[in-house]
């Protein structure tokens, strides 16, 4: 994406505090870390300050009907006290969002809901024909109510289109981490996820992280160092030795540190990160031999070779 990215985040009434407040320091972060990025926090109503669920006052707010988004523009929406999701009326209570979230959806903007935040999604008629998840407490009555939305269960998060969900509380962080790393890359995200010490969740089911995320599920500061410079030099070769004396340790102690530390040998990982990087070139229409060279390997042949290790097909056009 390019341009300015804004960040829009409602503020229901009795908010769930971690669902709001989670991502918002996510992307806190990344502004800090340099990402052109703009907060803005929206009341349901002409309200500047509105209670959360645990009496905790959020203010600074300005109603939502004072702005228009776009493509460039992506909006949070938390869960909120049930008791209110269930009224009997809300249809009628909050029309006016309802509506407004129709029309920002139609322009483009991204629409990303976090736990319950997936009712309002539903109140709003997105979710007809869309596949999405919320909290799993509240699946059975979720499916009920909007009966077009196609729930999927034992997911964490859910991507259909502009259309973001996420299974409640916690998985917003992992929501937003997710959403970093397509707006600004894998290995920003990483430093985000190293920031604030939360490493992402994911289950077999869940979209797969990509490689430049995973095994970063440790706190050891200089092995996050190593998987840092070979992220980040994947187009020429850097010598185990080098590696080493980067975190001042031996080329023996490293080598046993980073297999005990994220359980995958260094070798083994680098490779993982050159049929990452090969692939999304390769997607994106770059030759064999460009691919070769950015992940630092020495011929087309031997990226074949690569690929063929660990993907089970290749497109044919990925031969030339």
């Amino acid at each position: 994406m390019s341009g300015n990215q804004r960040f829009f985040f409602l503020v229901p009434p009795q908010v769930q505090l971690l669902d709001i407040t989670g991502p918002a320091h996510l992307f806190y972060e990344a502004k800090e870390y340099g990402a052109e990025i703009e907060t803005i926090y929206l009341s349901l109503d002409d309200a500047i300050e509105q209670q959360s669920g645990a009496g905790i006052a959020l203010g600074n707010l300005t109603p939502f009907h004072q702005h228009s988004l776009g493509p460039n523009d992506l909006l949070f929406v938390p869960g909120m006290d049930v008791q209110i999701l269930f009224t009997e009326n809300i249809s009628k209570i909050f029309h006016s969002f309802f509506e407004w979230l129709r029309e920002q959806y139609q322009h483009g903007a991204k629409i990303c809901s976090v736990c319950t935040g997936a009712y309002l999604l539903g109140y709003a008629g997105l979710l007809d024909g869309k596949e999405c998840t919320t909290h799993w407490k509240y699946m059975e009555d979720f499916q009920s109510r909007f009966p077009k939305a196609k729930v999927l269960s034992d997911r964490l998060i859910i991507k259909d289109g502009n259309l973001y969900s996420s299974a409640g509380v916690s998985s917003g962080i992992d929501l937003s981490l997710f959403i970093i790393e397509e707006l600004f890359g894998p290995v920003f995200t990483s430093k985000i996820a190293k920031e604030v010490v939360i490493f992402l969740r994911r289950t077999e089911n869940d979209p797969q992280l990509s490689v430049f995320l995973q095994y970063r599920n440790h706190i050891d500061t200089r092995i996050h160092q190593v998987q840092d410079v070979l992220a980040q030099n994947l187009s020429t070769k850097t010598a185990i030795e080098e590696l080493a004396e980067i975190v001042h340790m031996s080329p023996r102690n490293l080598t046993r540190l980073f297999k005990k530390t994220t359980g995958i040998t260094i070798g083994d990982y680098l490779d993982k990160l050159r049929v990452e990087r090969a692939i999304q070139m390769l997607s994106s229409g770059s030759k064999v031999s460009a691919a070769a060279s950015a992940c630092g390997l020495q011929s087309p042949n031997q990226l074949r070779s690569l690929l063929k290790k660990h993907t089970t097909s290749l497109p044919s056009d990925w031969h030339k």
